[in-house]
């Protein structure tokens, strides 16, 4: 201090500096506070300054709506964070909005409720004050949705510039609505820079309507404006609510080292233009539906990426080049010009779709577009490209086809052995010799499954199998398997006796997934007082085998029915399987059905197999309720195969997807090996059916026999459905009605 005093300051001055000194030191000195309920969180988002963490304590944080402002640092953000992550849990109506500059989520779980509003985390808190270089991280959003499949939210809604996101979990989204989100409405929320990565996107069941997609980046409406984000080192795992996994709306995006498990969808550049998508891994693994890379608009490329077992085709093939709309409205297709599908490895996928879309409206094919250097070896279809237009604007050179593989284009190709081998990746590859021919690089996921998501948050499947529980032995008598149904747990077996009568006098319900059945011998007979036997709740899925269910105790209601879903929307799919089943004498009043799904309800599969169904007034399945015409459906997979239906008034099946929408790919439907007779020639019956098929997009229909029955019934709708007839005998039956002849039909006789 002498010196200072030297230099003419006084003593007082000195002092009055210094602890001027140590107050400024003080406030930038971190607080971390720990708040334990909505009030004070909000005095604690009111105080809090540059380098403060707000601790959310551990514990149950119910019907809460966080509001999150501040202005932080570069250096020194604010941070909202859990005491210990994955413990504080945030349920019932509730959700997160925060904004300001240099903010930080980090660690929160949400689980077991839905948003009062269309967000369960928004980067903004309202529609001018936005979020920017801020960052969510180490966060869960689990099995957080709307009782009602039907209603739209979005899990994350990125506003602003310069926000991260990174190491999530987002899993289990069950309504509509995107998971993810990066909206562009305003100025202050284009050419954003965002950053996602590392996240993990679990899976995400089949929605059966559009909006289903995991993640957006805009919207038609701006999507010739630049986003700028990246998109990379991400898991998207069995992420299949729609064919659109990823949709691309806006421009300047690019998508690199991103895995795809399983995924029933693409990765779709749906609107915008200079979308990079480069070292991407899709593993398909031959499940069905799962798809690739779809280029639409101008100046994309596509480079680089590794695309194993793929089996969609149309929209969801392998590789994708679309035809456009010339002039093209922003909401409709661009044409594709100047892009690029490059040095890209193609290993047992099925299609490779050139000009895909091509119709009166979509006439514009590619143009000034190259494909080179591609691999592409497979030995399920010897026919996987298929092209739809002309594609003489699309430069070929480079590429290798397996040699017994056709090629409908001639030119750029080079036909070699069909030889695949599993490297010590676990990854299947073509021959080194051709991998080092596209420069391609060593065939290894770009991320692991255990390096992305929450660390903290298990990665475990949420589906029980039948089966997968304790057999149960339920006594015959009045309501035994109600109440046994009512105690079972996910997975159970109750195994009814051999022969036995069971009758119902209140609504069997089912909650979780549960099989009822009865060993080899004679079947035990079910009957109900109830106007049905068994209800299909939310969360629930039945398989039914060896059984006897019989009308004859039923109330005199029309519309009664065996099997029914929930009257109430259900956001989670269930699954009905019936087995080996017979079914008798539901006449006690006109329309009375086996099983009958009701709207908002939707099913991965259904099957009716080796069964015997007699004397029936109403359908045995009616699946025709979904009416809107908005291209949603009740019923992913259908199969009825090895059964004997007569005397059935109405139909055996009658499934109903109406409307024009491109977002979805369903039903699929296979009928093969049964014996119909009298079936569809009710008094009331309105379609005049035996089966009444509308907007299927694959349906096949084989080694049947129909005999005094009415005519199978087509209406063929939008999305190139493939439908196919053959071997069926027709005695005393009328010949097939269609509204089409886009339909194979071969080897059906008529008597």
């Amino acid at each position: 201090m002498r010196n200072l005093i030297m230099f003419g300051m006084p003593r007082l001055q000195i002092q009055k500096s210094f602890i001027a000194l140590l107050l400024f030191m003080f406030h930038q000195i971190s607080v971390a506070q720990v708040v334990a309920n909505i009030d004070q969180f909000n005095d604690a988002v009111e105080q809090a300054k540059p380098g403060d963490t707000i601790v959310m304590a551990n514990g149950e944080w119910h019907d809460v709506e966080l509001v999150f402002k501040g202005t932080g640092t570069e250096q020194n953000p604010i941070t909202l964070k859990a005491q210990t992550p994955g413990m504080v849990k945030i349920t019932g109506i509730s959700n997160l909005s925060f904004s300001g500059e240099y903010l930080v989520v980090d660690g929160l779980l949400f689980t077991d409720g839905h948003t009062p509003t269309g967000e369960v985390i928004a980067f903004r808190t309202s529609p001018d004050e936005l979020a920017n270089h801020s960052r969510l991280t180490n966060t869960v959003i689990d099995n957080f949705s709307h009782p009602e499949r039907e209603l739209s939210d979005l899990w994350v809604a990125i506003y602003g510039k310069h926000n991260h996101i990174d190491h999530n979990s987002f899993i289990n989204k069950r309504n509509r609505g995107v998971t993810v989100a990066v909206r562009m409405n305003s100025e202050g929320s284009r050419e954003n820079h965002h950053v996602i990565e590392y996240n993990y996107f679990g899976p995400r069941q089949v929605l059966g309507a559009n909006g289903g997609e995991t993640l957006r980046i805009g919207t038609s409406h701006f999507s010739r404006e630049y986003a700028n984000t990246l998109v990379q080192y991400n898991y998207f795992d069995r992420t299949s609510g729609e064919h659109e996994i990823i949709s691309n709306k806006s421009s300047g995006n690019t998508f690199k080292g991103n895995v795809f498990f399983e995924a029933q969808g693409t990765l779709t550049m749906r609107h915008g233009h200079y979308t990079t998508v480069e070292n991407n891994y899709f593993l398909g693994n031959r499940k069905p539906n799962t798809g690739g890379i779809r280029i639409i608009n101008e100046h994309q490329t596509v480079n680089n990426n590794y695309l194993y077992g793929l089996t969609g085709r149309r929209f969801r093939g392998a590789l994708v080049i679309m035809n456009g709309v010339p002039n093209s409205p922003p909401n409709r297709y661009d044409p594709v010009i100047d892009s690029a599908m490059n040095n890209n490895v193609v290993i047992d996928s099925d299609y490779i779709q050139l000009g895909a879309g091509a119709d009166e409206e979509r006439s514009a094919p590619p143009t000034t577009t190259e494909m080179k250097n591609n691999i592409i070896l497979g030995k399920q279809n010897l026919n996987p490209i298929t092209v739809f237009d002309d594609v003489s604007g699309i430069e070929f050179a480079g590429n290798f086809l397996n040699q017994d593989a056709q090629n409908p284009i001639g030119r750029g190709f080079t036909k070699v052995p069909y030889a695949i081998s599993k490297n010590e990746n676990g990854l299947y590859v073509p021959d080194s010799s051709l991998l080092h021919a596209i420069d391609f690089g060593d065939v290894k996921l770009p991320v692991e499954k255990a390096d992305t998501g929450a660390p903290y948050y298990p990665k475990k499947d949420h589906q029980v199998a039948f089966k997968s529980g304790k057999t149960i032995t339920v006594k015959p008598g009045i309501d035994t398997l109600a109440k046994a149904l009512a105690k079972s747990e996910a997975g159970d077996i109750l195994v009814l006796e051999n022969g036995a009568d069971y009758l119902l006098t209140r609504f069997a319900t089912v909650h979780h997934p549960i099989t009822i059945m009865a060993k080899a011998g004679d079947k035990p007979v079910i009957r109900s007082e109830k106007p049905a036997f068994i209800v299909i709740e939310n969360g629930g899925a039945l398989e039914v085998e060896n059984l006897w269910f019989d009308g004859a105790a039923s109330p005199d209601y029309k519309g009664n029915s065996i099997i029914r879903t929930s009257r109430y929307s259900m956001n989670i799919n269930y699954a009905l399987s019936v087995k080996n089943v017979k079914v008798t004498d539901l006449d006690i009043n006109g329309y009375f059905y086996f099983f009958k799904a009701h709207p908002g309800t939707f099913a991965d599969y259904i099957e009716i197999l080796d069964s015997d169904m007699h004397n029936i007034t109403g359908a045995v399945l009616s699946l025709d309720k979904e009416t809107e015409d908005l291209g949603v459906y009740s019923v992913e997979n259908l199969t009825i195969k090895g059964n004997t239906f007569s005397d059935i008034e109405e139909e055996v099946v009658t499934v109903y997807r109406g409307g024009f929408d491109e977002s979805t790919f369903g039903p699929m439907v296979t009928v093969s090996d049964n014996e119909i007779t009298n079936v569809g020639k009710g008094k009331t019956h309105r379609t005049g059916a035996s089966m009444y098929f509308h907007g299927v997009q694959n349906l096949q229909i084989n080694d049947s026999t129909f005999k005094d029955s009415a005519p199978i019934s087509l209406y063929l709708t939008n999305g190139e459905p493939i439908t196919v007839l053959k071997n069926l005998n027709m005695i005393n039956t009328p010949e097939i009605k269609s509204n089409s002849d886009a339909y194979t039909a071969t080897h059906i006789t008529y008597q």
